[in-house]
């Protein structure tokens, strides 16, 4: 009994991975794999980072462009950090400003 069941897990699995096959075939990922691979096979001086060249040729950035990126994204956050701290001490010194005048306590912010 054993043995029946393990065959159903892996006919269910061959299962599955022929649904994902055709799945790949049928949204035209393997034709795209299949034409970027054939370009770097066929590219007579091979390029230094074989990854990058794929990246490139489904048209994403470089790694270093990447890079670039990721350390921009990282300053807007930093600079987008600060503002928003400013933004809330300002809000902050307005209502204490409003209270001062009206003594309510409504706040601004």
């Amino acid at each position: 009994m054993v043995a029946h069941e393990e065959r159903a897990v892996v006919a269910d699995r061959e299962a599955k991975k022929e649904a994902f096959r055709k799945y790949l075939e049928s949204s035209g990922v393997l034709d795209t794999l299949t034409k970027v691979l054939v370009a770097l096979y066929e590219e007579n001086d091979k390029p230094s980072s074989a990854v990058e060249f794929v990246q490139q040729k489904l048209g994403g950035p470089s790694i270093s462009d990447y890079e670039k990126l990721k350390a921009e994204k990282l300053d807007l956050q930093l600079k987008y950090n600060e503002l928003l701290e400013t933004h809330k001490e300002t809000c902050r010194q307005l209502d204490e400003l409003k209270n001062s005048k009206n003594g309510s306590g409504n706040n601004t912010c």
